[in-house]
C-alpha cells in the first residue's frame, strides 16, 4: 500500500465521494499524458497491483483504486483482465468498502483441490485475499485492521465475501497486505502479511480459512506488500530457491520449507529509483514463468481523469553472478504484439553530435541497442525532454542515469546492452539483460516527437540498434 503510518490522519483526509464526469467515448485512453501501452484505469486514482492471478487464458489485475476521485481514498479493488499481459479491459469494481473497513492491498490465488470448499460446478474458485482497513471510512469506525477472503466461482466476474470474516484477526496496528501462496510439499497455502515497522509474519492454513502463525523476520529499511515465491536459478537444473520481496522491490534470496523461510542472500535491490513500488507477481501462470507488475508510484498526470499507472509486466529470470544469486528483469516477450517493423542498424561508427535516431518519429517505442564504449564515451538518448544517459567510467563499468536515478553498471570489458521502453510519462531502462533495471515517470517537456541517440564525447561503434515503434494498446 501507498505509505500510510499515520492512519488516523489518512482516514480524515479522505475525499467525499462524488463521481468523476465520464468525458467522451472517443477521447477515452487517448488523452494527452495517458500512457498508451501501460494499464492506467479509465477515470480515478490506482495504486498498488492487486489480487495478480492467471486462470483458463485470463490474466487478472486488481488495484487500488477511488472510483470518485483522482485522490487517495475510499479504496476499492478495481478490477482488469488482459488475454497477454499487454492489451487491458477494465471491467467492473471487485471488492467494495465495507463496515470492516475499506478494501486495501492483498493477493489472489486459484484454489486447484478446493481446499475451502467454495468450488461450483467444474469452474475452480478465485480466491481474493486482502486487508479490510478497519477506521478507513465513516462505517468502519473503531474497527482494526484484519485479514479477509472473498470468492468467485464464475472465472473472476463477481465475488462473494466470505461471511466467517475476518480469517486473521488484528495482529499488529495496521497490519495489511497478505500475500498468499500454495505450497506443494505441505499442502498448505502461506501467508506472508505485513505487520508494523520492518517486520512480517509468516503464517499457514491448509483451508484459507484458518491460519496459523510460523513465525515472523525483521527485514531493515523495508516495509509493505511482501511477495512470496519460489524460483528455479537459470541455467542449473533442479537448483530452486525461495524469494521474498518487499514494496520498494528489495529482496532475500533463500530456503523455505513449509514452516521457516532462511535468507541465504541478504537484501538486494530490484530496481533503481522510487517509481517502482508495491511489486506484486502473478500466481497461477504455467511453465514457471515469473511475471511482476508494480504501481508506478508518484507519477504526475496534470488535468487528466485519472490519476497514476501500472508499470509493464516484466519476466523475472533468477541468475547466478559469481558467489551470488541476483533477480534480472526484462519486458515481458508478449509485448511483440504491440511492436511495428524495426528500424536497424548494425556495425555503425557514431561520431559527437550525430543522431543515430534521426528520421524517426513516434511517442512509444521499444529500443535495443548494444555499442562498444570508450573510456570517455557519453552517449545520451533523449524522449520528448527527458534524457537517458550512459557514460564509461573503464573498460570494465560505466554509469548509467534515467533522468536523476542513476546506477553503476558492470560489463567487465563486454558491449553495453540497453533496452528502452519509451510511454507518454513513463521510460524503463533494464542494462545487460537486466541486470540494472531504472522504471522512471516524466512529463514530457516539450512536443518533439524525435528520438535521439547523440554521443557527446569520446567515440562509440553500435554493434546492433533495433528501434521498434509501438502501437497503442487502446486503439
Amino acid at each position: 500500500m501507498i505509505s500510510r503510518r499515520c492512519f488516523t490522519k489518512i482516514a480524515a483526509a479522505l475525499t467525499a465521494q462524488t463521481a468523476l464526469p465520464q468525458g467522451s467515448e472517443t477521447a477515452a485512453y487517448h488523452e494527452k499524458l495517458r500512457p498508451q501501452f501501460h494499464f492506467s484505469p479509465r477515470k480515478g486514482w490506482t495504486n498498488d497491483p492487486n489480487g495478480l492471478v492467471f486462470y483458463q487464458g485470463e490474466y487478472h489485475l486488481f488495484f487500488q483504486h477511488n472510483p470518485f476521485d483522482t485522490k487517495w481514498g475510499n479504496m476499492t479493488w478495481g478490477h482488469a483482465t488482459s488475454p497477454d499481459l499487454v492489451h487491458w479491459k477494465q471491467g467492473e469494481n471487485a471488492l467494495l468498502p465495507d463496515k470492516m473497513g475499506t478494501m486495501y492491498s492483498g493477493s489472489a490465488v486459484v484454489d486447484e483441490v478446493n481446499t475451502a470448499g467454495f468450488q461450483q460446478g467444474n469452474e475452480k474458485t478465485l480466491v481474493n485475499i486482502y486487508t479490510a482497513a478497519g477506521g478507513n471510512s465513516p462505517e468502519s469506525q473503531g474497527q482494526p485492521f484484519t485479514q479477509c477472503i472473498a470468492y468467485s466461482t464464475d472465472r473472476g466476474r463477481t465475488w462473494t465475501k466470505y461471511s466467517g470474516n475476518p480469517v486473521v484477526r488484528n495482529m499488529a496496528d495496521g497490519n495489511r497486505d497478505p500475500k498468499v501462496v500454495w505450497h506443494v510439499p505441505t499442502r498448505k497455502w502461506v501467508m506472508i502479511l505485513y505487520l508494523e515497522g520492518n517486520a512480517f509474519r509468516f503464517l499457514n492454513s491448509p483451508d484459507l480459512k484458518t491460519w496459523t502463525t510460523l513465525h515472523d523476520i525483521v527485514v531493515p529499511g523495508c516495509a509493505e506488500c511482501p511477495d512470496f515465491f519460489e524460483m528455479s536459478v537459470d541455467g542449473e537444473p533442479g537448483v530452486n530457491k525461495w524469494i521474498w520481496t518487499s514494496a520498494d522491490d528489495h529482496y532475500l534470496i533463500g530456503s523455505f520449507d513449509g514452516q521457516h523461510f532462511v535468507a541465504e542472500y541478504m537484501t538486494n535491490t530490484g530496481v533503481a529509483g522510487g517509481n517502482y513500488y508495491a511489486v506484486q507477481t502473478y500466481s497461477g501462470i504455467p511453465g514457471g514463468r515469473r511475471i511482476q507488475l508494480s504501481w508506478m508510484k508518484d507519477g504526475q498526470y496534470p488535468d487528466m481523469p485519472f490519476n497514476q499507472q501500472m508499470s509493464f509486466p516484466y519476466e523475472l529470470k533468477l541468475r547466478r553472478f559469481g558467489s551470488s544469486l541476483k533477480l534480472c528483469s526484462l519486458p515481458v516477450k508478449e509485448i511483440a504484439s504491440i511492436q511495428r517493423e524495426p528500424k536497424t542498424w548494425t556495425g555503425v561508427i557514431l561520431k559527437p553530435g550525430e543522431n543515430a535516431l534521426s528520421g524517426l518519429s513516434g511517442e512509444l517505442w521499444d529500443i535495443q541497442a548494444e555499442f562498444e564504449a570508450g573510456d570517455a564515451s557519453e552517449l545520451g538518448f533523449t524522449f520528448r525532454g527527458h534524457t537517458v544517459t550512459y557514460s564509461s567510467r573503464n573498460a570494465r563499468s560505466g554509469r548509467l542515469s534515467n533522468g536523476t536515478v542513476s546506477a553503476g553498471i558492470n560489463t567487465a570489458g563486454k558491449p553495453v546492452k540497453l533496452r528502452i521502453l519509451v510511454d507518454r510519462t513513463t521510460v524503463e531502462v533494464f542494462a545487460n539483460d537486466g541486470e540494472v533495471v531504472m522504471p522512471v515517470c516524466f512529463v514530457p517537456k516539450v512536443d518533439d516527437p524525435t528520438p535521439k541517440m547523440i554521443l557527446t564525447r569520446g567515440s562509440a561503434r553500435i554493434s546492433s540498434l533495433q528501434a521498434y515503434e509501438l502501437k497503442s494498446i487502446w486503439s
